[in-house]
């Protein structure tokens, strides 16, 4: 075992980290619609995205930490669905986990031809809150627009894509 000493003894290393809830970022999962169910716990977020214009391509939902620092910075997501575009009546419906009870952003990009390519003329995207956007900020709201809380269970949302 790894040991540091301290003012105060020596302590295990875990016990250096234990206080502070560890957020990993970047990590890829699937949309699992039963860790939303009635039965689970959370904490996750329950997201219905409506207004897709089409059923083609791919759409990407990312949660980031509500901070200045992480909302939208490349690599700081910190849960990642990637999946078909599978709607029905222009909606689809998605359980993103969270790590704790907190202040979270989300973020939805409908990639229409599905080249992992941004097309602002063709791709839709969208955000918690439903902030509006447009090409001036190039579609990229302020964390205090997008960011809500989500709670120790299910936290349900809706995010309208919009397409410029």
């Amino acid at each position: 075992m790894v040991m540091f000493k301290v003012t105060m003894g020596l302590l295990p290393v875990g016990a250096l980290f234990a206080a502070a809830p560890v957020i990993a970022h970047g990590m890829e999962i699937g949309n699992d619609l039963e860790r939303c169910s009635v039965s689970a716990k959370g904490p996750a977020v329950l997201v219905d995205v409506r207004g897709f214009a089409a059923a083609t391509g791919k759409v990407r939902v990312q949660s980031y930490p509500a901070t200045k620092a992480a909302w939208l910075a490349k690599g700081e997501w910190l849960n990642r669905i990637d999946v078909p575009v599978k709607e029905s009546n222009g909606a689809m419906r998605f359980c993103m986990p969270v790590p704790a009870p907190g202040k979270y952003g989300i973020a939805v990009r409908h990639d229409r031809d599905g080249n992992g390519k941004t097309d602002f003329s063709r791709d839709g995207g969208g955000f918690s809150n439903n902030p509006s956007i447009s090409i001036f900020n190039l579609g990229k709201p302020g964390v205090d627009k997008a960011a809500f809380y989500a709670g120790p269970g299910v936290t349900k949302i809706t995010i309208n894509l919009k397409y410029m």
